[in-house]
């Protein structure tokens, strides 16, 4: 199939010569006059919403009705309202029947951006929809059909939500049919000088004032530039930087006084679900494994508390008595059924008996009475009374902890948390920390 990879870029406002770049565009074109279900993945920020607009007005529905729904701005309570309608009376505030996105588009193309966010029981129905193009609108008990064209969008990797149990196998591999990767920006450094050419040109004739003009060294150093948030990042730059430099040459000089000063970090977890932070970085995949984790730290926590409190029951573990003027010193521990232990040579606890007022002479034992743990009897795990531990409450510490890690910026705090940012705002507005 012949395709008109400029044609297409000009139609529809792409600009770059990659060759990745040209191979999803070709992908796109010769996907479209077919009803395949198209899975377009790609980092946040790198143009995915042009491709599903290729693929419509390349196929024999472009003269229908083309909806682009993003699923993660949806409340997970009103999802399957929006996509397949409802019925009067089905819930409180249903005064009216309404038709769903799917029966609007009948005949047409749906985008599903962030597809991924999708909860399991709205991906049961979309399953349907796939396999049937049946759909059941919420509280109707009569299925509805539909003729619609899918093209679904992701900028996770669905494989791992798979795993981990957030996203069906089988609607996986439906939506797969025809799978379109674009690039992220660091793939295409070539394209980085053109792409801050155009947005310099439409910021000037935004503000009224002249077009920024790169440097070749400029250049090179935004080409370096890993471009976290990718073309959506790069025209925020230099809109940035049209507004507030007076001088329209940019210099590197200049760009190094715009561009965080870690260049070579990787910031972007996109299509691994979980970036690299070291060896003692935690993921959280999902809420419940954030409830796993502060259960499993509190019960080992708590373990070490009991084994150091039966060691000293037992006479195991040596331990400071206070003198009459209130100073700890260390001492020599005596029991009926251990030798003397000196103190004053241990480094363990040289620093927790020391005092202002220095150490206390080696004659000054104090004698402490023999206990039935001392004598033999060991303490259980179980004579200590376990007191109740509040999951909400470590939740709430832990998400707070995260919020105040990144002076409050949720996106960043969800993904250090490794869960979506909707459960992160309703979990700020569910524990009152919206200030």
């Amino acid at each position: 199939m012949n395709v008109d990879i400029q044609q297409i870029k000009h139609r529809f406002g792409i600009i770059g010569t990659s060759p990745l770049l040209d191979h999803a565009i070709r992908t796109a074109v010769q996907v479209a006059p077919t009803d395949m279900s198209v899975l377009v993945i790609g980092e946040s920020g790198v143009g995915k919403e042009s491709f599903p607009k290729i693929i419509h007005q390349n196929s024999i529905r472009k003269h229908g009705p083309y909806i682009a729904v993003n699923c993660g701005a949806i409340p997970e309570g009103t999802i399957d309202s929006e996509l397949f309608g409802h019925l009067k009376g089905s819930f409180t505030g249903a005064i009216t029947d309404r038709k769903g996105y799917f029966q609007e588009a009948s005949g047409g193309t749906i985008f599903l951006d962030e597809v991924g966010e999708l909860p399991l029981s709205t991906q049961a129905r979309l399953l349907r929809v796939l396999e049937t193009g049946e759909f059941i609108p919420v509280g109707a008990s009569q299925a509805q059909k539909t003729d619609v064209r899918i093209v679904a969008a992701t900028n996770v990797n669905l494989q791992e939500a798979v795993e981990r149990g957030r996203f069906r196998e089988d609607l996986l591999f439906r939506l797969n049919t025809v799978p379109i990767e674009v690039p992220p920006l660091r793939s295409r450094v070539q394209d980085i000088p053109l792409l801050f050419r155009l947005f310099a040109s439409m910021s000037a004739e935004r503000y009224h004032m002249p077009p920024l003009r790169l440097t070749p060294e400029a250049a090179k150093l935004l080409e370096g530039y890993r471009w976290p948030g990718n073309i959506r990042e790069l025209r925020n730059f230099t809109d940035r930087i049209s507004v507030l430099e007076e001088e329209r040459t940019v210099t590197a000089e200049t760009v190094a006084r715009y561009l965080p000063r870690d260049l070579g970090v990787d910031y972007h977890p996109a299509l691994r679900q979980q970036a690299v932070l070291g060896e003692d970085a935690t993921s959280f995949a999902n809420e419940r494994e954030i409830l796993y984790q502060v259960l499993f730290d509190m019960k080992k926590d708590m373990a070490e508390m009991k084994n150091l409190i039966a060691g000293i029951m037992r006479g195991e573990v040596p331990v400071a008595q206070p003198k009459a003027h209130g100073d700890y010193t260390p001492t020599e521990v005596h029991t009926p059924s251990a030798h003397p232990t000196t103190l004053a040579g241990r480094d363990d606890y040289r620093n927790v008996l020391s005092s202002p007022s220095g150490y206390a002479p080696v004659e000054d034992v104090v004698e402490i009475p023999a206990t039935p743990h001392a004598t033999g009897h060991h303490a259980e795990v179980s004579d200590f009374e376990e007191q109740p531990l509040s999951l909400e409450e470590a939740e709430r510490s832990l998400i707070q902890a995260a919020l105040i890690r990144h002076d409050g910026r949720r996106r960043r705090a969800a993904q250090d948390l490794k869960i979506s940012e909707r459960t992160l705002y309703r979990k700020i507005k569910e524990y009152g920390l919206e200030e």
